[in-house]
């Protein structure tokens, strides 16, 4: 069965069917002829014997009777029997037969056919069936020609012949054709299998390549043997297996390429199936998922979606429209554009890009504050300085000491408002990358005590202890002393701003390998945890009253960032209610600051 089902048993038994088909029609057409060509000769021989017998007996009769059967007898052949007939009592059989192969005169005298010889002069021709042996009906031809003028009357010659001999030349014949079409169809199928094996084989080495490639070896070649459809058929192949190598290449190369535009992008990216399931995500997209499962409780092995986001994506493929949605995950603003995906006229998905807006609403948030902040700051001291310019045009103030006096606070007050304009300017050169540090190798010890003794007096005042603390492999380290003492007086200055009387103040120098770490600690009051994320913000104060002579600018601890991020270091917060506040600073060794 496997091997009719091949292509060499199809064209195999396709040809010799068709070989047999054509030979058996032959064969029959063939036989057919014969039998009929035997006859015809058979009969042609026969009449033409008869004709012959029955002239040269009526050329020898009377007395030369003899001679002339002499004569007849010799036309006749082996196989062919002649009889001549006068009457019932005068006929002449040929000589040399058995009697039991002879056909009866009676029979010929009888039968009406054979009669019509004798009364009506003319010739027949006659095949009949006759019993021999009383067994075998055998067949015979039988010639009839008149004879006239035959011992003195007419008469009638029959040439008669078995066709047993011409069934034995029809059985030769058709054994010699049986044969010849046998042979015909071993060699056909000999040329078959040769044909159908010269067409299998580049087809077999054609499926063999084409398992090759599809295993992926794009590089597999079907050598071209010949320059037929089949060669044709190989090189097509071949051209195929290039193009589709190339095809392939630059899929892989877009896969590649798409696979790191997603990786790289800051927005999250969802496909979805028409049914919902999610089928393509990036490293962001998938921090947004993780968040979501934590925050319900869930694996992240799950294929669940966001109730929001599967809302947004149902509106989107009924609506065909582009759905925009926000929810927020952890603390943070995600925003969701929904856009349906199509394939031709159907909608085959959707595509939903997440972006985190946690930074942008924080920006927003301090945009906000910074203009209230700088109205606020600035309300103030305008209003002073308005109301008691006011009172001295009006004459309110009688004498020179309430003159002087409101004098004196309109000029601290202008002095506050100059400190907050220029605090925000060198704010935002900081910011935009220019500011300029004076690097130069300073001497710790020295440069640490004048710091503090500057605030001596002011921690004498409010009974607070200010301790140093120096523990430095080195005595010397580069920084810009200028913008360093800024960030210590800030952070020493908020330090007994806050602190509560009789506490304590250590400022502390160490190194940790190539770095000089900077503390300033208190035992003060502390801060909340809700605002240490905010410290380094502008115009952000951890007391809300903003009373004036506590509360600062709030821009110090902003600009004390900026100057440690231009030294390439970080500055950092610890502090709990109750047991006080360590501002922490980084300064790593950088020569090439110099």
């Amino acid at each position: 069965m496997m091997f009719l089902r091949s292509v060499v048993g199809k064209l195999w038994f396709t040809i010799l069917l068709l070989v047999a088909f054509v030979l058996s029609i032959l064969t029959v057409l063939l036989l057919e002829f014969f039998e009929n060509y035997n006859i015809n000769e058979t009969r042609q021989d026969l009449t033409y014997t008869a004709e012959k017998i029955s002239a040269n007996l009526q050329q020898h009769g009377g007395e030369e009777l003899g001679i002339g059967l002499e004569i007849t007898w010799g036309l006749l052949d082996e196989v062919t029997n002649a009889v001549v007939i006068k009457d019932e009592t005068t006929y002449y059989n040929s000589p040399g037969e058995d009697e039991t192969r002879r056909i009866p005169v009676p029979y010929f005298l009888n039968d009406q056919e054979m009669l019509s010889v004798f009364e009506e002069n003319k010739g027949i021709d006659k095949i009949i069936t006759y019993p021999l042996d009383n067994q075998t009906e055998t067949q015979f031809l039988i010639i009839g020609v008149p004879l006239q003028n035959f011992e003195g009357g007419d008469g009638a010659v029959f040439v008669y012949q078995s066709l047993e001999v011409m069934e034995k030349t029809m059985q030769q014949t058709t054994q010699i054709i049986l044969i010849s079409a046998g042979v015909g169809l071993v060699l056909t199928t000999i040329f078959a299998f040769f044909l159908s094996t010269r067409i299998n084989a580049p087809l077999r080495k054609m499926r063999e390549a084409a398992f090759e490639v599809a295993r992926g070896k794009f590089d597999t070649k079907v050598p071209i043997l010949t320059n037929d459809e089949i060669g044709e058929l190989a090189t097509a192949f071949n051209q195929m297996g290039r193009q589709l190598k190339f095809n392939m290449n630059a899929l892989s190369q877009e896969k590649e390429q798409l696979s790191s535009i997603l990786s790289s992008m800051a927005d999250g990216v969802i496909t979805f199936n028409r049914d919902g399931t999610i089928l393509i995500t990036n490293p962001p997209a998938e921090r947004f998922l993780r968040y979501w499962y934590y925050e319900q409780g869930a694996s992240e092995n799950t294929d669940a979606v966001p109730s929001k986001v599967m809302e947004l994506f149902q509106l989107a493929v009924n609506t065909v429209n582009e759905q925009v949605g926000e929810i927020t995950l952890q603390g943070r603003s995600f925003v969701i554009i929904i856009s349906p995906l199509f394939n031709k006229k159907t909608i085959r998905g959707a595509v939903a890009v997440v972006r985190d807006m946690t930074e942008e609403r924080k920006v927003d948030k301090l945009r906000d504050d910074f203009i209230a902040n700088v109205s606020h700051e600035l309300r103030t001291p305008i209003s002073m300085l308005q109301g008691y310019s006011e009172a001295i045009v009006d004459g309110i103030a009688e004498t020179h000491e309430e003159k002087q006096e409101m004098a004196q606070i309109i000029y601290d007050e202008s002095l506050r408002m100059g400190r907050l304009v220029n605090e925000l300017l060198d704010l935002a050169r900081m910011q935009s990358g220019h500011i300029q540090l004076e690097l130069e190798e300073v001497d710790l010890e020295s440069y640490i005590n004048r710091i503090t003794r500057k605030f001596q007096t002011l921690a004498k005042d409010k009974d607070v202890q200010l301790n140093t603390v120096i523990e430095t492999e080195t005595a010397e380290f580069p920084f810009d002393p200028d913008r360093i003492e800024q960030v210590l007086t800030n952070l020493l200055d908020n330090a007994i701003r806050h602190i509560q009387t009789s506490g304590s103040i250590t400022v502390k120098v160490k190194s940790i390998g190539p770095e000089l770490l900077f503390e300033v600690s208190d035992n003060g009051p502390g801060i909340h945890e809700e605002d240490l994320p905010f410290l380094f913000e502008r115009f952000y104060k951890g007391d809300k009253s903003r009373t004036r002579g506590r509360a600062g600018t709030g821009l110090g601890l902003a600009i004390a960032r900026n100057i440690i991020e231009a030294h390439k270091g970080n500055i950092s917060v610890r502090s709990k209610l109750g047991q006080g506040t360590t501002f922490s600073f980084f300064i790593p060794r950088n020569n090439e600051l110099l």
